[in-house]
């Protein structure tokens, strides 16, 4: 199972950025998490839009579905370039009906998942806990069998995180602020909240992710390593992980 960041700024790309998307692959199969403003474009440098095999959202937020009618748009279009009838599935919650609808279009359907049941997409199994954050939206623990990856998506700190991402090869957190700050009323954690859960949670390796736009990143590394011992990675675009590889 490998991993690659496509985007992972929080709320809005960085110039030449995007925000969340990451890619995740396993035996030909491509699944894409998230959509955020920016990622189609970055995703062309990775993968032919027409080799994405699904698509699974947390929620409706914009910096994490911007890129949804794009991606339908450039299906419809390489689809009478390559006289290609496939269907991309677009998987998401239906506690938001309105966002739900414009998942189907004509090269795209739509397809609700249960957050208490464990969605089968490909070789992946997927569950999902309800994170805290001012829409619905969920976290998702991502596994084919031998590894798993745990992205919380956007989320206020609450200690359910603690057993859903038990024992995890890899923890992708948000940090969409420092140490000395306080998300919760945006729905956000800390560099610490998110250290706080890899090293209860006793994660292999932990990802800070939905990162700031100011100040230097890098500090939030230095804050979390605080908190936690394994390896801390900050999000880049392009960065990819597998299991019992290094960064």
């Amino acid at each position: 199972m490998k991993l690659t960041i496509i985007g992972f700024w929080g709320g809005y790309p960085a110039p030449g950025g995007a925000t969340s998307a990451y890619m995740l692959e396993k035996d030909d199969f491509t699944l894409l998490i998230d959509a955020g403003s920016g990622s189609l474009s970055k995703l062309q440098n990775k993968k032919h839009v027409m080799d994405l095999d699904a698509v699974i959202l947390s929620h409706y937020h914009n910096d994490h579905v911007a890129d949804i009618g794009v991606l339908q748009y450039a299906w419809l279009v390489q689809s009478y370039i390559h006289e290609n009838n496939d269907i991309l599935p677009i998987y998401g919650h239906t506690e938001d009906q309105n966002g739900f609808k414009l998942l189907t279009h004509k090269k795209t359907e739509g397809i609700a998942y249960d957050p208490d049941a464990t969605l089968e997409v490909g070789p992946f199994a997927i569950t999902f806990l309800k994170t805290s954050h001012p829409v619905p939206c969920y976290g998702m623990r991502i596994t084919d069998g031998e590894t798993t990856i745990v992205y919380t998506a956007d989320t206020a700190f609450k200690e359910e995180w603690y057993d859903f991402a038990k024992d995890t090869d890899l923890l992708i957190t948000d940090c969409n602020f420092y140490e000395d700050q306080d998300g919760s009323a945006a729905g956000h954690m800390t560099s610490k909240e998110g250290a706080m859960i890899a090293d209860r949670a006793n994660v292999k390796e932990l990802i800070l992710s939905h990162l700031p736009q100011y100040h230097d990143n890098n500090d939030l590394v230095k804050e979390a390593r605080q908190y936690f011992s394994g390896s801390i990675q900050l999000a880049e675009e392009g960065l990819t992980w597998e299991k019992s590889r290094n960064f």
